[in-house]
């Protein structure tokens, strides 16, 4: 079916996996909303872009910008098809005793509670506008199945993502709302920059692992969000193909 024509919003559209998918969907014709914190790195995202992208200034942690974010695309675009909940961050890595709630906080925040909002304010559009329905994609990880050493905020945050994805799945289908997940590992982004330098291992070690493009997510992202309501990416996993996943530890 693609993507020609429809309004998507991807958030953490400054930067890494946000902004890849972002300048890829406007290519293909997508009438897209990008939001992130900084104004600056948006409107450069615009400018470069082959396609229709607004840039929306957006904290997605704060329920008041969340709610502007969504009041703009109802008095702009009077509905949303698709929504790619990205936005997130990490910690450095650290034993789990010595991790401090204020690092906890920081990415539950963003990752998880971040995540429901967007995903609370698409459900609700998408639910109500004619014709009804949509399609939300959640970024979840690698590490939504296996974690990393020294990993726990970030981990939990994805496991949780999982159990989001399969609820919102379940009460979606009445309201013609599908919700799949997108599972990444190791894409080439300044946030997985550190794996080219070596990463702790569950034996001890630090090693050096492979990347992959971050235009491959973004194909991935573009193939999802295309799909006619009638089919659901459920669960999709991409990664570097040499990547310690299975079998890690």
């Amino acid at each position: 079916m693609g993507v020609d024509g429809k309004v998507i919003c991807v958030t953490g559209a400054s930067q890494g996996i946000g902004r890849a998918c972002a300048l890829t969907l406007a290519q293909h014709g997508a009438r897209v909303i990008a939001a992130a914190r900084g104004a600056d790195k948006l409107d450069a995202l615009r400018d470069e872009a082959q396609g229709e992208v607004t840039p929306i200034a957006c904290d997605v942690t704060s329920a008041e910008d969340v709610d502007r974010l969504f009041a703009s695309i109802r008095s702009n675009h009077s509905r949303l098809d698709v929504l790619f909940n990205n936005a997130g961050n990490n910690v450095p890595a650290q034993d789990f005793g010595d991790l401090t709630f204020e690092d906890w906080r920081r990415v539950i925040a963003l990752n998880l509670d971040g995540a429901f909002l967007m995903a609370r304010g698409a459900y609700r559009l998408m639910r109500e506008q004619d014709p009804r329905g949509g399609r939300i994609i959640n970024n979840g990880s690698i590490s939504a199945h296996a974690p990393r050493p020294g990993s726990a905020p970030y981990t939990a945050s994805k496991h949780a993502i999982t159990g989001l994805t399969r609820t919102i799945s379940l009460d979606g289908r009445r309201h013609d709302i599908a919700c799949g997940q997108i599972d990444i590992g190791n894409a080439m982004t300044e946030m997985a920059a550190r794996m080219a330098k070596g990463v702790p291992q569950a034996s001890g070690e630090i090693a050096v692992e492979p990347l992959m493009d971050v235009q491959v997510v973004a194909d991935t992202v573009l193939y999802m969000a295309g799909l006619d309501l009638s089919a659901n990416a459920q669960f999709l996993t991409i990664m570097a193909t040499k990547m310690p996943f299975v079998g890690r530890g």
